[in-house]
């Protein structure tokens, strides 16, 4: 299956579920509790999915443009584009408990 693909069917089902309109405050709160559920289980590849889904799902209803897949998709290659960019320290010396931050 190709991301196009999944995020067509994903909105056309969270639209016939959830309605439409933005939703963020309900998306922020479900994330917020799959990542309390990654947490407790971080090995649960099932909940860091969950997490994708609500994220893609907020970027959907966010997007500005009518092409609404189209434009989460030129974000997300856009922003890793962005990030292959930039100068990142090595991870052997970093905290493993802290996020790695790009060098500024």
């Amino acid at each position: 299956m190709d991301l196009k693909f999944y995020l067509v069917r994903q909105r056309l089902w969270f639209l016939k579920i959830f309605g439409p309109g933005q939703r963020d405050a309900g998306l922020i709160k479900h994330i917020k509790k799959e990542l309390d559920e990654i947490r407790d289980s971080p090995g649960d590849i099932e909940e860091w999915i969950d997490v994708i889904i609500l994220a893609f799902e907020g970027a959907l209803r966010n997007a500005k443009s009518v092409e609404a897949v189209e434009e989460v998709i030129g974000c997300l290659q856009a922003k890793q584009d962005k990030n292959l960019a930039r100068t990142w320290p090595d991870w052997v010396n970093q905290d493993p408990e802290e996020p790695i931050e790009h060098v500024k």
